[in-house]
């Protein structure tokens, strides 16, 4: 079997349901729910399993709840499979904190106080900001940043060589979706997004993390960590706790993370959470990577029985 590498979902991957099966299977998923909710002090997996979807959307709900939630899908794999072994970890954007507590970087309960304190802080910036995001696909780096420099907006995610999200004020993204019709943009879609997110409208935000995570224990993770903000591997406790600051700010650097894991011979990629949007990124990125994905008692079972198999043709 080739290495491997763990991948875990962002904000916007969430549904009302997910996580349910396997708490109702694994008392280790059931646990990571519970121990979440005493942290915060309401019952998020409630939330997950009912919604309603108001209420899961919320960022300072979403993002711990996406957390707990892949979480829980990887414990449901190691259950499965405990011979399962990865040599790197990587996330987008929230799923980023996923990795380092995968990596043993970061303790469960920090991180779903971590992600709850950042979700507030980025709906507040959202609230008083007026911004938004524009999913561009079919124009290059080079047109888009000339597109960027003249609408006053930035680049949020590249998720893939076709695939590029823009990210700033409400006005600067409507020129820029005009720009890149006219530079003949494949296909153009305004998110339905809170704001700008990985942008410098979420300045305020990035601030009040960086207060945060001052008194944060963070440790050397036991296994690589693609860093959003470098599509690098993070370096020591008080790089990886920079680099989650600026993160807030900069642009996901998606496609150089997975390249870097195609270089260190990684050919499967296991993604944890809900959703499937990483395993379809990553077969944009490569075509020939092997990709499974795990957010619910049968794409568990799927991906199990071919990863004890060694299979390693398709995707689930």
């Amino acid at each position: 079997m080739s290495k491997s590498a763990l991948i875990f979902a962002g904000q916007g991957a969430q549904f009302v349901g997910m996580g349910r099966d396997l708490a109702d299977r694994y008392s280790e998923c059931r646990a990571l729910f519970e121990t979440a909710n005493a942290v915060l002090g309401y019952d998020l997996a409630a939330i997950c399993f009912e919604g309603p979807e108001e209420e899961l959307k919320k960022t300072n709900h979403c993002q711990p709840a996406i957390f707990v939630t892949s979480c829980a899908c990887y414990a449901a794999l190691r259950a499965e499979c405990p011979e399962f072994g990865f040599e790197a970890a990587a996330g987008l954007s929230l799923g980023e904190w996923t990795a380092l507590w995968a990596t043993r970087a970061l303790d469960f309960e920090d991180a779903v106080r971590i992600l709850e304190a950042r979700g507030r802080f980025m709906q507040e910036a959202c609230d008083a900001t007026e911004g938004g995001m524009l999913v561009v696909i079919g124009l290059d780096q080079q047109v888009l940043g000339e597109i960027c420099a003249k609408a006053g907006v930035q680049i949020a995610n590249l998720n893939s060589p076709a695939q590029t999200v823009l990210s700033g004020p409400k006005s600067g993204i409507e020129k820029a979706e005009g720009l890149a019709r006219e530079a003949g943009a494949k296909k153009t879609v305004v998110l339905r997004v809170a704001g700008a997110y990985h942008s410098a409208l979420m300045s305020a935000a990035a601030t009040r993390l960086e207060q945060t995570l001052a008194g944060a224990v963070i440790r050397p993770p036991a296994a690589p960590v693609v860093a959003n903000v470098t599509g690098r591997p993070h370096g020591a406790p008080d790089d990886i706790r920079a680099d989650m600051v600026r993160q807030v700010t900069s642009t996901v650097q998606w496609v150089s993370g997975v390249r870097w894991c195609r270089e260190q011979q990684i050919g499967t990629f296991v993604e944890c959470g809900p959703g499937k949007v990483l395993s379809g990124l990553i077969k944009q990125i490569d075509k020939e990577a092997t990709v499974y994905n795990i957010q619910d008692l049968s794409s568990l079972q799927r991906t199990a029985a071919a990863l004890r198999g060694g299979n390693q043709s398709g995707t689930t």
